[in-house]
């Protein structure tokens, strides 16, 4: 009887190894780098070039418009006014300290200081104001308790503190100091300590700046009655000669 031939069951085929994944060249790398943080710079918002475009904050040397600039504010004896009308009654410009609070000691220091400096700011044609957003009772409590030479105006909504940089987020006055001149030229802003604030206007009125702000608004009428005044005026010396 012949004998029957089993066969034998193909082996199962090995499994292939997986190859192992490729190293990043540095190349690769250093691309890569490259596009997330174009991505990054795509999505995040420009820098302010100028300081001012995009934070609303005026900067040193720019020149603002007066006309509507801050709102209205409103002085501690009651009386509407805004930058514009506080610059036109100016020979030279105007400073604004702010303060957070008044009757504090720190503000208190401050605005001393600039009282007991207020002859040396002033010379050459700058008037002074404090300004926070107490209300008027509260400045005219703090100004005759004080003693003080100069007005304080009242900001309660905080327009001209936060048009000049001043305000905080989301509530608050930060100590500092703004000056601008007839023409709407920034001079000075900056936040500072009660002492520092008065430094700053100091030495910016050693410097001569304020000086020749003055003379520069003198020689330059800024109307038709402002010139008329002027020719008047030198007629009138004239024909005292």
């Amino acid at each position: 009887m012949p004998v029957e031939l089993r066969k034998r069951k193909a082996p199962a085929p090995a499994p292939v190894p997986e190859r192992p994944a490729k190293k990043q060249s540095k190349v690769a790398k250093a691309a890569a780098k490259v596009k997330t943080t174009v991505k990054a710079a795509v999505a995040k918002p420009a820098a302010d070039t100028n300081g001012s475009s995009k934070s609303g904050k005026p900067v040193v040397g720019e020149t603002i418009t007066l006309d509507g600039f801050g709102g209205e504010v409103e002085t501690n004896d009651g009386i509407k006014t805004d930058l514009k009308a506080l610059v036109d009654e100016s020979e030279a410009g105007v400073v604004l300290f702010t303060y957070p609070k008044a009757s504090t000691p720190g503000c208190t220091n401050q605005v001393c200081l600039f009282r007991d400096s207020y002859a040396d700011l002033t010379k050459d044609g700058l008037l002074i104001y404090g300004l926070s957003a107490d209300s008027p009772k509260a400045n005219t409590t703090f100004k005759t308790k004080q003693n003080l030479t100069y007005p304080l105006l009242c900001d309660p909504s905080q327009t001209l503190i936060g048009a000049i940089g001043l305000k905080k987020t989301p509530k608050g006055t930060t100590r500092g100091v703004f000056v601008v001149d007839k023409s709407g030229k920034v001079l000075l802003a900056e936040p500072g300590s009660p002492a520092g604030t008065v430094d700053a206007v100091k030495k910016l009125v050693a410097s001569g700046t304020i000086a020749v702000a003055k003379k520069e608004a003198a020689d330059k009428p800024t109307n038709g009655k402002a010139a008329e005044d002027k020719k008047t005026a030198e007629i009138a010396d004239k024909e005292a000669e």
